[in-house]
């Protein structure tokens, strides 16, 4: 295990992954937000819209569609 720092919150934690605990429970959340949001979407938008659509934010979403969950719906997002 490594000692790292929480992308959304910036607290130190000692574990694996990206996020803190606390935040773990929130990402998963956000995240299927952005999968269902993505799956019910018939057209292209910019990481904007969906930041102000879905409440997410703009470094979130970029966090997230770097995952490989998410890279079937890179071709309906436009990069601004």
């Amino acid at each position: 295990m490594q000692f790292n720092k929480c992308c959304r919150c910036g607290c130190f934690f000692v574990s694996s992954g990206d996020v803190c605990p606390n935040c773990a429970s929130k990402d998963n959340f956000e995240m299927e937000k952005l999968k269902n949001f993505l799956e019910d979407s018939d057209s292209n938008f910019s990481l904007e819209s969906i930041s102000y659509d879905t409440g997410i934010s703009v470094k979130n979403l970029n966090r997230y569609l770097k995952k490989d969950s998410f890279s079937e719906f890179n071709n309906i997002i436009t990069k601004l």
